[in-house]
């Protein structure tokens, strides 16, 4: 099924065909005028410059008045294998239609809201008939069965003709399109990149993103410039004041040689407070902390071996370390490459 993008959004055109694989283009005046387009044929030149295959209006009273607009629309420089001009149905649509067609022109036959009507562009030699799905839709009328139909007089009667579904309004309609086998189906660029989404996909992404992580960083890789530490020295202010600087929710505690010997975090804060009262934040660490030796691990370290270690107890934070000495501390956080 042929993918066309309908629009006249010279942005997300532009964005929209850089995928690589867009059969073409169709716009409407209707379209370009909501842009603020004025310049019509220069439009068109710069349109048919952009896309493989670009399909345009020719608008005209009569099937004279038609032809004469494909024919100054083709003087322009359009190539004829890459140009598809857009004709409502009508009596004169369709004499017009068929001229054209032996003329060596494509025609998309559009505005079509009746078998009936698909037949006669079918008859005429359209290169497209184009009902319009959402237009229908809004009525109250069952466009599906209409798409249906014009794709079985095609397929039964061996009509060169292609069923393009269009005023497609979201992503079931794509669905549907695909389910009766229209031939073409022209969609907005808000409709085309939802194509690609499933909340599925994106948890299934993520899942292999964060295990190849895992697998392939180090430890270096991802850890900051910030090393918040302090002494026995320190007052427990002092050690808040070095967590709150470098957004931390712990200090490293080390001895004179840089060496890991304790860690400080905000949950030891608040039990500190609870059991030694507010007074105990002016103290000296040595005075009020019963040091444990903390989690470390050496910085060319893969993160999966860092995420054992958080897997396998209940904490937070690891000690980075590099010849044994404190260069950083790993967060939990830092292992699924969210911000702290």
């Amino acid at each position: 099924m042929e993918l066309y993008l309908d629009s006249a959004n010279m942005e997300e055109i532009k964005e929209a065909f850089e995928l690589g694989f867009l059969s073409g283009l169709t716009t409407t005046p209707t379209f370009m005028h909501r842009h603020g387009i004025t310049d019509i044929d220069a439009t068109i030149i710069e349109l048919s410059n952009i896309v493989p295959v670009l399909q345009i209006e020719a608008l005209g009273n009569n099937a004279e008045e038609i032809i004469a607009e494909v024919n100054r629309q083709d003087a322009l420089g359009l190539n004829k294998e890459t140009t598809v001009y857009k004709i409502p149905i009508s009596l004169e649509g369709v004499k017009a239609c068929k001229k054209l067609t032996d003329a060596g022109f494509k025609v998309n036959i559009h505005l079509v809201y009746t078998l009936q009507q698909a037949y006669m562009a079918m008859e005429a030699g359209a290169t497209y008939v184009c009902p319009l799905v959402g237009r229908l839709q809004d009525q109250g009328h069952d466009a599906l069965i209409l798409i249906e139909q014009c794709v079985e007089a095609v397929n039964y009667y061996g009509y060169e003709t292609k069923i393009m579904f269009s005023s497609v309004r979201n992503i079931e309609h794509v669905r549907n399109a695909l389910n009766i086998g229209a031939h073409t189906i022209t969609a907005p660029w808000n409709v085309i990149k939802q194509m690609t989404k499933n909340n599925l996909t994106d948890l299934g992404t993520q899942q292999f993103v964060e295990h190849t992580r895992l697998m392939t960083y180090k430890i270096k890789d991802v850890l900051g410039n910030d090393n918040p530490t302090a002494t026995t020295d320190n007052t427990i202010s002092e050690c808040l004041l070095k967590m709150t600087v470098g957004k931390f929710g712990a200090v490293t505690i080390v001895d004179t040689n840089n060496e890991a010997i304790g860690i400080f975090t905000d949950g030891d804060l608040r039990r500190l407070l609870a059991n030694k009262g507010a007074d105990s934040i002016n103290k000296k660490v040595s005075d009020v902390l019963t040091l444990v030796k903390p989690f470390t691990i050496d910085e060319n370290e893969l993160l999966n071996d860092a995420n054992n270690i958080f897997q396998s107890n209940p904490i937070n934070s690891v000690v980075v370390t590099s010849s044994n000495k404190v260069i950083g501390m790993l967060h939990i956080q830092d292992i699924l490459g969210m911000e702290r």
